[in-house]
């Protein structure tokens, strides 16, 4: 079986997003995901997407206060109204995957009823539309755990693997062997692993592309494999580099057109290990 492969639209080349996407249709992608906010041209990307006929694979929602869900009074039900007008959105434009950052904070470790109960409104909403939540792994696993524990029974709640976020936030545990059964979707990408081992940070995840970093991609293959996932291989790069490291001088040499094609030749390699 020959898998399908997608792309994110907001890799940072430095060019709108209207004008990505029929770049990743001419470099050989089958899909896109974009990110979304209520003040972004979402109708006019999704219009873009299903012109340029491209499978739009997935949303990922807001994350920037995420945190709101588990640690604030009206903060945190303003968000999760948002989060669910996300998932409208989905429905609206077919889109049947949105992915969804349980957390975001290095130094967060107190999952708690209040935001579970307000996941468990997000789910709730999903669970009306055909529209699937993938929970990614991200840092401070617990809020996930506790996520898949107490909600991972509906069939509106998945999985969102990032193999980069488990190298460097997760101290390269198997994420899969918890929640391999649940992906619905993945976003594949490398990196460097831990600066220091003791020291979670977010300069470590620089989404490069695959066999730039260390990543051991026909292990992460097996893995999929062994769980029986047989949909679209998703992938979520980055053209720059995050602050003080100089891991993507490469790119940056490189135009849009000629690192959409350089992507879709590591994707290519990756989905046929």
């Amino acid at each position: 079986m020959e898998r399908k492969i997608a792309i994110n639209a907001g890799v940072g080349c430095g060019i709108p997003i209207a004008d990505v996407i029929p770049l990743v249709k001419a470099a050989g992608f089958d899909g896109i995901f974009t990110s979304w906010d209520e003040d972004r041209p979402n109708e006019e990307w999704a219009n873009i997407i299903a012109r340029e006929g491209l499978i739009y694979q997935s949303i990922h929602s807001p994350f920037d206060h995420v945190e709101y869900l588990w640690e604030e009074e009206d903060a945190g039900e303003a968000y999760t109204d948002k989060l669910i007008r996300c998932v409208e959105h989905c429905e609206r434009f077919d889109v049947p995957v949105m992915v969804v950052h349980p957390i975001k904070g290095m130094d967060r470790h107190s999952p708690c009823e209040r935001g579970i109960r307000r996941f468990a409104r997000l789910v709730e909403a999903a669970e009306k539309t055909r529209v699937k939540l993938a929970f990614e792994n991200v840092e401070n696993r617990e809020y996930l755990d506790m996520i898949m524990e107490r909600l991972g029974g509906s069939e509106s709640v998945g999985f969102c693997w990032d193999t980069g976020h488990e190298m460097c936030y997760n101290f390269s545990e198997d994420m899969m062997a918890s929640y391999g059964k649940k992906l619905i979707a993945t976003h594949f990408n490398d990196n460097l692993g831990m600066t220091d081992r003791n020291v979670v940070t977010w300069t470590d995840d620089a989404h490069m592309l695959p066999f730039d970093g260390i990543a051991d991609w026909q292990n992460i293959m097996d893995r999929i494999r062994r769980d029986g996932y047989e949909g679209i291989l998703t992938f979520e790069f980055d053209y720059n580099p995050k602050p003080g490291k100089n891991t993507h001088e490469r790119y940056a040499k490189m135009t849009p057109e000629e690192y959409f094609a350089e992507a879709y030749e590591r994707a290519r390699r990756v989905a046929a290990l």
